[in-house]
């Protein structure tokens, strides 16, 4: 495994952590609120941050291109995630247009992951 691929690795397995601290405060402390889909978003994505270095590893898709994308992917999630955390629990943003850039991020990084499948199909 390289650097790069195990530093997006550390980056899954910290955003699915998240993604159970983030359920469990939405359960318990803030009910209703952005928490629910914060711990959503991260849970779902973490995984697949995992799938797309594996796919990559097998030549499945393009190993530049799913590097790119699980990496896009993890930062795409720490926008948006992170955003909607701030704004339920202390009633700001991140950043100015945080959730949108990280939902950006994470459709440009799902495009890439395509476009490293269809290359990598393409050579077979």
């Amino acid at each position: 495994m390289t650097p790069s691929e195990r530093v997006v690795a550390v980056l899954a397995g910290l955003i699915g952590a998240s993604g159970v601290i983030l359920a469990a405060m939405g359960a318990h402390m803030a009910p209703g609120r952005s928490l629910d889909q914060a711990a959503l978003i991260a849970l779902v994505h973490a995984p697949a941050v995992l799938a797309l270095l594996a796919a990559g590893r097998t030549g499945l898709v393009r190993p530049i291109l799913a590097l790119v994308a699980a990496g896009a992917i993890a930062l795409g999630v720490i926008l948006f995630s992170g955003d909607l955390a701030m704004r339920s629990l202390l009633s700001r943003p991140l950043f100015p247009m945080a959730a949108p850039t990280g939902g950006f991020v994470l459709i440009a990084a799902w495009v890439t992951a395509a476009l490293g499948a269809m290359i990598a199909a393409r050579d077979r």
